[in-house]
C-alpha cells in the first residue's frame, strides 16, 4: 500500500514539474518573440525620409558642401538604407527656419519624431538604437583606432613652421593607423564596416585633398595599408553619393591655412 501511494507521490510530483517545466518555457518563449518584435519593428525603415540639414556647397548651387560630420551621417543613412530629405544650408547666411529649429546654427541637424537633434555622435549612436539592422557599431576597445588623426592633420594644415613637429605628428598617427589596418583590417573593425570607418572616412578625405592642395603633401606609399584602406572606404557607393567636391574642402579649409 504504501508502495502505491510513493508511486502516486511521484507521479504527481513529475507531473508538478513537467508543467512547471512547461510554463517556464512559455513565457521564455514569449519573451524571445516579444523581443524578436521589437527588433523587429525597430528595424522597419520609416514612412517619410529623416529630414536633415547639411552644409551646403560654397562653389556649386544645389550640391552637398564639405562638412566630414554632415558626412559621417548621411553614411550611416545610406549604409543602413533608410531614407532621407537633406535640407542644404548655407551657412554664411544662414535661413531663418534653421536658427529656429537650431539656435546654435551648428549641422548636422536632424529631425527625430518632431523634434530636431544636433551633434553628430548622438544622431548616429540614436539611428544605431532604432535601426539596429545592418549592424555598424564598433567594439569599445576599437572604436579609437585612428581617433587622433584628425587633430593632428588639422596641426599640420595650420602650420607655418616646417620644423615644428606637427608633420611628424600626423604621419606617426597615420603609421600607427596604418600598422592597425594590416594586423585587424581591411577596415577598423575586421571585414565589415563599422560607426568608426564612417567617421574616419570623411576625414582622411579631407586630409587627402587640404594637404595635397596647400602642402603639396601626400600619404607615404609606404603606407600600403592605410592607402588601401582609403581605397577602399573612398569607392564606395555610399562614400561617393555623400562626398563634397574637391574644391569645396578646398575652400572650406582656407580660412584655417590663411587666418
Amino acid at each position: 500500500m504504501s508502495t502505491v501511494r510513493v508511486q502516486v507521490s511521484a507521479c504527481v510530483f513529475s507531473a508538478t514539474v513537467n508543467n512547471l517545466c512547461l510554463r517556464q518555457n512559455a513565457v521564455v518563449s514569449f519573451r524571445k518573440k516579444k523581443l524578436l518584435r521589437l527588433v523587429s519593428m525597430s528595424s522597419v525603415p520609416p514612412s517619410q525620409p529623416f529630414e536633415i540639414a547639411v552644409k551646403a556647397s560654397v562653389t556649386t548651387p544645389n550640391r552637398l558642401g564639405d562638412c566630414p560630420f554632415c558626412q559621417r551621417v548621411l553614411l550611416t543613412l545610406e549604409e543602413k538604407h533608410l531614407p532621407y530629405d537633406p535640407k542644404l544650408v548655407d551657412l554664411t547666411n544662414k535661413p531663418e527656419w534653421f536658427l529656429k529649429v537650431n539656435p546654435d546654427g551648428k549641422v548636422p541637424v536632424i529631425k527625430f519624431d518632431e523634434k530636431w537633434v544636433p551633434d553628430s555622435d548622438i544622431i548616429t549612436q540614436t539611428l544605431e538604437e532604432k535601426y539596429p539592422s545592418p549592424p555598424l557599431l564598433t567594439p569599445p576597445e576599437k572604436a579609437t583606432a585612428g581617433s587622433k588623426i584628425f587633430s593632428t592633420f588639422i596641426g599640420f594644415l595650420k602650420s607655418k613652421d616646417p620644423n615644428d613637429g606637427t608633420e611628424q605628428a600626423l604621419l606617426s598617427e597615420l603609421s600607427s593607423f596604418s600598422d592597425y589596418i594590416k594586423e585587424n583590417g581591411p577596415f577598423i573593425n575586421g571585414s565589415e564596416i563599422s560607426a568608426a570607418d564612417l567617421s574616419l572616412g570623411p576625414k582622411l578625405y579631407h586630409l587627402e585633398i587640404a594637404l595635397g592642395h596647400y602642402k603639396k603633401w601626400t600619404v607615404p606609399d609606404s603606407l600600403t595599408s592605410l592607402k588601401s584602406y582609403m581605397k577602399a572606404i573612398f569607392s564606395r557607393e555610399s562614400f561617393v553619393k555623400t562626398s563634397a567636391q574637391p574644391q569645396d574642402v578646398i575652400e572650406g579649409w582656407r580660412p584655417k591655412v590663411e587666418g
